[in-house]
């Protein structure tokens, strides 16, 4: 039987959408217009992790609809955790991982995946980011960071399916995400996927990537993505001191070489000299990712060397 099988015994999606400080209205509207080109039962679980009231208001429509799940929880979990929530209440036998601040690119984006949900039991879609540049120069570093790291297209993931797995816009059979989890202790952001993609190839379960970007509408100023991405080293290397991943990443590959070579603390210091000049370039109208890099890998190596 093909996944796309319009029939009762199609299989069943449990679309999961971690809710915060965003509208998800026209996400959920979306995916409802679609939801007939699954094949199967398909339901749209929706949990607030501790926005604000204002938000809240816009979305607790949502819960008139009949094949959609809205609740809200009194206070924020972090990104591991309300996730694995929704997979503990989701019904079906397939669970869509989507980001609040996802966009669909047309009206073919569950289709695609019903047709593909035959070739692994985990499937990922990538992401996608508009070409035009945002006017707001705080946003920049954000667009350029989407378009030249993490818009990839599925021939280039699939070199290292595990390495290169994205919780967003993730569909996964709902058994395999409830036998392997998300690690909860890491409450900061970044690194959730990094920890999963592991589990998954340790367990020899294959990821297949497919061209099937959602498109990413939360770009976040160069402020907040910098704290964002200096969370995502901390949790780098706890994932490494706690149970040695990680090493797979160049950033870190390149810090341990450092540290061997003797020559971390002289690096700490000679970009100490330079880090408002790097921070700077990053909030301009022209930020590097080469300068984002070598902040990152500063930020890497004081945490080893604290």
């Amino acid at each position: 039987m093909t996944c796309n099988a319009l029939n009762v015994n199609a299989p069943a999606l449990s679309v999961l959408i971690p809710v915060f400080n965003r509208d998800v209205t026209p996400l959920v509207r979306a995916l409802l217009g679609q939801a007939h080109t699954w094949g199967g039962p398909v339901e749209i679980r929706c949990l607030d992790d501790g926005s604000g009231e204002e938000v809240r208001c816009l979305n607790r429509a949502l819960a008139t609809i009949g094949t959609v799940h809205y609740d809200e929880l009194p206070q924020n979990i972090g990104r591991a955790a309300i996730r694995n929530v929704l997979a503990a209440q989701a019904q079906y036998e397939w669970l869509l991982l989507l980001d609040n601040d996802s966009l669909l690119p047309d009206e073919h984006f569950l289709a695609r995946y019903a047709a593909a949900c035959h070739q692994a039991p985990v499937l990922v879609g990538g992401t996608t980011y508009l070409a035009a540049p945002p006017s707001s120069p705080s946003l920049l570093l954000r667009w350029l960071y989407g378009r030249r790291r993490e818009a990839r297209p599925a021939a280039v993931r699939q070199r290292a399916p595990h390495g290169q797995l994205s919780l967003n816009n993730l569909l996964i059979k709902a058994e395999v995400f409830r036998r392997l989890g998300l690690d909860e202790s890491l409450t900061r952001y970044g690194h959730e996927d990094t920890k999963f993609g592991w589990l998954l190839r340790r367990a020899n379960i294959p990821v297949v990537h497919l061209d099937n970007p959602v498109l990413h509408d939360g770009l976040e100023p160069a402020t907040i993505f910098l704290q964002k991405t200096h969370d995502a080293v901390r949790n780098l290397v706890q994932l490494y001191r706690t149970e040695g991943l990680g090493t797979d990443t160049k950033l870190l590959q390149a810090a341990l070489r450092l540290q061997r070579w003797g020559l971390a603390e002289a690096v700490c210091i000679a970009f100490r000299l330079r880090q408002h000049q790097v921070r700077r370039n990053l909030h301009s109208r022209h930020p590097s990712l080469r300068q984002l890099d070598a902040l990152k890998l500063y930020w890497l190596l004081r945490e080893l060397l604290a």
